[in-house]
């Protein structure tokens, strides 16, 4: 698979939200809202992403589907920073997988 410049992107949006979690003006900013309602309020929304970007993509809607993927992204970081998590430690989770086939990690789990 050839490497992108692309996933910088994520690394702007993680430091967005640190940005805006520091800042903690509820009033400005969508994040500060968001992680002032705390974890519970965060996984909804990301529950509710998920949902909308499952429903695009099962109606086969290419422009839909990559909208509301930008959106999971976002409220999934938003989660995690509710969580005081970074996604580092979502990396080295992946590296720990990555000589592990699905199904084996699957299995592993139970």
């Amino acid at each position: 698979m050839k490497k992108t410049n692309s996933f910088n992107e994520l690394e702007i949006l993680w430091q967005t939200i640190e940005d805006r979690a520091k800042n903690k003006n509820s009033k400005d900013s969508y994040v500060a809202l968001l992680l002032e309602k705390g974890v519970k309020e965060c996984a909804k929304k990301l529950g509710e992403e998920a949902v909308e970007t499952s429903i695009a993509a099962v109606k086969l809607n290419k422009n839909e589907t990559i909208k509301e993927s930008a959106d999971l992204l976002f409220h999934l970081f938003v989660l995690l920073k509710s969580l005081d998590l970074t996604p580092n430690k979502i990396i080295k989770e992946l590296e720990k997988r990555k000589n592990l086939s699905g199904l084996e990690e699957k299995k592993q789990r139970k």
